[in-house]
């Protein structure tokens, strides 16, 4: 059962072959055993999960379920859950009951599906290690000596260690796709404004985005077909006619084009992750797509505009989190100014305060045109360069990230290092396009690869179907960490 999809749990679910209350306690028997040893979850609430389980259970019986009743789903910490402790990884919210559901998970919860629980997370989505979380780092499951990636990397370990089927995660520079690749899942960016951000607690709004994590692109499908949507609470969500994100799995993707931009073969790409991805390409080769080199000239300037642009959203955002309406508040203060001030130095983590900080320096006089102006500028030029690359492909293919997991700590003290983790996967977010991705082998160490599949606007049905295309062909996302077995 662990080691079951959601179509297949789904299915089972329809033919009662078992309830929902009795998968929702098997999964919660798994993490209560298994999930201090991967730390992915910071909190759990049996008996809200048992009571969506039994209304689940009710909706079966009357015929009224959906692909997703009944379906235990993990939740990024990031998300507002009503009743639920929602603490963004953070000392700052630490004691914060969310008053109300983010429009992700009340989708969720309509389509029947059942929160088994929050995933731990870097703090305020920040980092992309899941090291910098206030509850402590997230272990990857394929060794756990190394991060799962950050800062989904909660939700990526939980699907990974199989303590749950699915989970959802955020992206605001790679932080669905980098964790996924790490861990050896399949994880999904949509085009921006596609899943309402209503709820999610805002890190860099013209980035930030909600997407699904799970071990098989049909899973991701099936999830997008119901957090995908217009809410008119969240002024950047896109009014679109909804889609069935699973319609065109099953098409061939002969005569695909698929575009190579040779800067995601560069310098600094470990060798064992040029070799897999080349396989991977070679195998979609078999599969009768066509091969291009297309060029990101500005690519290698979205680290820069990412770390300029990103923080001067995150100072202003997190300037609400002051203890004076809701969150932690330092316990001795002076006055009104000391108590800002010691709660946000007591209540924020180093690399929240690092970003604060840059963000606030760039958004400063004397300082806003020299940096804020030309990063906004740069970001214009690398989302040309995309549309550029789309004339003359279908997809882009590319290492989602330039290594395999790297160990606890490794990079730690050198926040240069591990902001390249994410070098490949932030020029995405900065055109607001789709970006996924899937499990394609891994090093010599054991430790899994991801291949990342970028679509142009709004081609989210395309790149499912490339994706399920591969793996039916393959067996990549099938393999599973060691030490993970159970029963059933």
């Amino acid at each position: 059962m662990y080691n079951a999809t959601i179509k297949s749990l789904s299915g089972d679910l329809a033919a009662r072959k078992f309830s929902s209350v009795e998968l929702v306690e098997y999964f919660l028997k798994r993490i209560n055993e298994l999930g201090k040893k991967y730390n992915c979850f910071i909190t759990l609430d049996e008996e809200k999960s048992l009571a969506q389980a039994r209304a689940a259970d009710a909706l079966h019986a009357t015929g009224r379920a959906q692909p997703l009743t009944g379906v235990p789903i993990a939740q990024k910490d990031i998300f507002c859950a009503k009743g639920w402790l929602t603490t963004c990884g953070s000392k700052m919210l630490s004691n914060f009951i969310s008053p109300y559901d983010a429009c992700v998970v009340e989708r969720l919860n309509a389509a029947g599906a059942v929160t088994i629980g929050k995933t731990n997370m870097d703090e305020f989505a920040m980092g992309s290690s899941n090291e910098t979380s206030h509850f402590g780092p997230v272990k990857n499951p394929w060794d756990i000596t190394t991060v799962p990636g950050g800062s989904s990397g909660g939700s990526a370990a939980a699907v990974a260690a199989r303590l749950v089927p699915a989970a959802t995660g955020t992206d605001t520079g790679g932080s669905i796709r980098q964790p996924a690749a790490l861990t050896g899942i399949s994880g999904l960016k949509p085009t921006y404004g596609v899943v309402s951000r209503y709820g999610m607690i805002a890190f860099a709004s013209s980035l930030d985005q909600g997407g699904p994590m799970a071990r098989t692109a049909e899973d991701l499908g099936l999830m997008l077909n119901v957090m995908a949507g217009f809410d008119e609470r969240d002024s950047t969500s896109l009014k679109r006619e909804a889609e069935d994100y699973t319609r065109d799995l099953a098409q061939p993707v002969a005569g695909l084009r698929i575009g190579l931009p040779k800067e995601f073969f560069a310098e600094g790409v470990a060798p064992d992750v040029a070799k897999a991805v080349e396989e991977a390409v070679a195998q979609y080769k078999k599969l009768g797509c066509e091969v291009v080199e297309v060029t990101l000239p500005n690519m290698a300037l979205s680290v820069p505009v990412y770390y300029v642009l990103a923080p001067a959203e995150a100072s202003s955002n997190l300037s609400r989190f002051d203890g004076v309406r809701y969150g932690y508040r330092a316990p001795e203060y002076a006055d009104l100014i000391d108590m800002y001030k010691k709660t946000r130095a007591q209540g924020f983590g180093a690399e929240v305060k690092r970003r604060i900080l840059i963000g606030t320096y760039v958004l400063s006089h004397g300082y806003y045109d020299a940096y804020y102006i030309q990063a906004q500028k740069l970001r214009r030029l690398i989302a040309r360069d995309f549309t550029e690359a789309f004339r003359k492909c279908d997809i882009i293919m590319g290492p989602t990230s330039p290594t395999t997991a790297f160990r606890l700590g490794e990079k730690a003290g050198d926040p240069v290092q591990m902001y390249l983790s994410d070098i490949f996967t932030i020029a995405v977010n900065l055109a607001g396009l789709p970006g996924m991705s899937i499990p394609c082998g891994f090093d010599g160490k054991g430790l899994p690869v991801g291949l990342q599949i970028i679509g142009d606007y709004f081609s989210e049905a395309r790149m499912l179907n490339v994706a399920h295309q591969y793996q039916l062909a393959t067996d990549w996302h099938m393999r599973m960490p060691p030490g993970i077995l159970g029963e059933g």
